[in-house]
C-alpha cells in the first residue's frame, strides 16, 4: 500500500513537472503497475490509467513513447485512448507495435491510419491476426508491393469484391503475389479464372508449376467462362440472331455447303461463318468462335479438313478473322503445309474429341 501511495505522490508531482526525464520515469512505473495487474482492473480503473498515461505521454521523447507502446501493445485491456494516440504516431517505432498487435484498436482507426500513414505503417497493419474488409480495401489499393503481398498472405484477412479484384489486377504481372492469391481458399473461382487469363506468360507458368491440377481445372473453367461470356454477347446481338436463323434455314433446305460458307467469307460476315461452321461440324458456337477470336489456326484447319473443305475456302476463313494476312507469308505457308499433311480421317477423329471434351466440360 505504501508503495502505491508513494507512486501516487510521484504521479501528482510528475504531472506538474516539465522535466521530461522525470515524467518518463513515472510513466515507466505506472506502466509496470498496469502490466503487472493487467486483467484485474475494472473499466473505471482502466479509464483512470488512460487519463494518467495520456497526460504523462505529452511531449515525451519518441524513444520513451516507443518503449511504452511496445509494453502495452499485446495487453487485452490496454487503455483505448492511449492506444489510439500511439497508433496514430508518425514514427513507425511508436505506432508499429500497436498497429500490428493491439486488440484495442477499432476498425475505423486502422482505416484512418492505412489511408494517411506511411507504407511502414501499412505493413505493420497487414500483419494483424484479423483484418476486416474495410481495412484490406485500403491496404491493397494504397499499399506498395510488400504491403499488398503481406496482406494477401495473411490468413486472417477478409477481402471485399473490390479487394479481390484489386489483388487480381496487381497479381497479373507479379509472380509472388499471384502465387499468394492462387493459394488462398477464399478467392472466388471467377477471380482465379480472370487471374489465369490476364496473367503474363511468366506468371502463368509459375501458377502451373505451383499447382498443375488446379491449373488444369482453371483452364477448363476459362473455356467455360469464355463460352458463357460469348453466349451472353451473342444473345444481345441482332446480327448474330439473324445470321443463325439464315444458316439454320439453309441447313434445313440442304443448301448449307462449302460454296455457301465461301460466300459468307467473301461477304466478310463473321457471324454467318461461325454459325455455319458450327452446324457443319456439329460443335457449339462458342468452340468455333473461340478458334477464330483466339487465332487458333490449327483448330480452324482441323474443322475445315474434318468436313472436307478445300484449301481455297479455308484460306478465306483464315483471312477473315484469324489474323493471317498477306504480310505474314511465312505463317500462311506453314498453315498450307499443315492443311495438306492432315488427313481428313485424322481431322474427323479430332472433331469427335472436341465434341467429347465439350460434353465433359458441361455441368450436369
Amino acid at each position: 500500500m505504501s508503495a502505491q501511495t508513494g507512486l501516487i505522490d510521484q504521479l501528482e508531482d510528475a504531472l506538474g513537472d516539465k522535466n521530461l526525464a522525470r515524467r518518463a520515469e513515472v510513466l515507466r512505473k505506472v506502466t509496470d503497475l498496469f502490466v503487472l495487474k493487467s486483467g484485474t482492473f475494472s473499466e473505471d480503473q482502466i479509464a483512470l490509467f488512460d487519463v494518467v498515461m495520456g497526460r504523462l505521454l505529452e511531449n515525451i521523447e519518441s524513444a520513451a513513447r516507443a518503449q511504452f507502446g511496445s509494453r502495452i501493445a499485446r495487453l487485452p485491456d490496454a487503455p483505448r485512448e492511449v492506444v489510439r494516440l500511439l497508433a496514430a504516431d508518425a514514427a513507425i517505432e511508436v505506432a508499429g507495435p500497436l498497429l500490428a498487435h493491439s486488440e484495442r484498436i477499432d476498425v475505423d482507426t486502422l482505416v484512418d491510419s492505412a489511408k494517411t500513414q506511411s507504407q511502414d505503417h501499412l505493413l505493420a497493419i497487414s500483419g494483424r491476426k484479423i483484418l476486416a474488409e474495410a481495412v484490406t480495401d485500403v491496404l491493397v489499393d494504397r499499399g506498395n508491393r510488400a504491403v499488398v503481398s503481406a496482406t494477401a498472405q495473411n490468413a486472417g484477412a477478409k477481402f471485399s469484391e473490390f479487394g479481390v479484384s484489386t489483388l487480381v489486377r496487381k497479381a497479373c504481372n507479379d509472380g509472388d503475389l499471384a502465387l499468394c492469391v492462387w493459394s488462398r481458399p477464399d478467392i472466388p473461382r471467377q477471380n482465379l479464372v480472370k487471374l489465369f487469363v490476364d496473367a503474363s506468360e511468366a506468371v502463368k507458368n509459375q501458377l502451373v508449376e505451383a499447382d498443375p491440377r488446379r491449373a488444369d481445372l482453371i483452364r477448363s473453367m476459362v473455356a467455360q467462362a469464355t463460352d458463357d461470356i460469348q453466349t451472353k454477347a451473342r444473345a444481345g446481338s441482332n446480327e448474330f440472331s439473324e445470321a443463325q436463323h439464315l444458316v439454320r434455314e439453309l441447313n434445313t433446305a440442304g443448301k448449307l455447303n462449302e460454296a455457301q460458307l465461301l460466300a459468307f467469307a467473301d461477304e466478310g460476315s463473321f457471324d454467318k461463318v461461325v454459325a455455319a461452321l458450327s452446324l457443319m461440324c456439329d460443335l457449339p458456337v462458342g468452340v468455333v468462335e473461340r478458334a477464330f477470336v483466339q487465332n487458333q489456326t490449327e483448330q480452324i484447319v482441323v474443322l475445315a479438313r474434318a468436313v472436307d473443305i478445300s484449301w481455297a475456302t479455308t484460306m478465306k476463313l483464315l483471312l477473315l478473322h484469324a489474323g493471317v494476312n498477306g504480310s505474314s507469308r511465312h505463317q500462311l505457308d506453314i498453315t498450307f503445309a499443315n492443311f495438306f499433311r492432315l488427313q481428313p480421317a485424322t481431322a474427323q477423329t479430332a472433331l469427335k474429341f472436341y465434341r467429347m471434351r465439350e460434353k465433359a466440360n458441361r455441368p450436369n
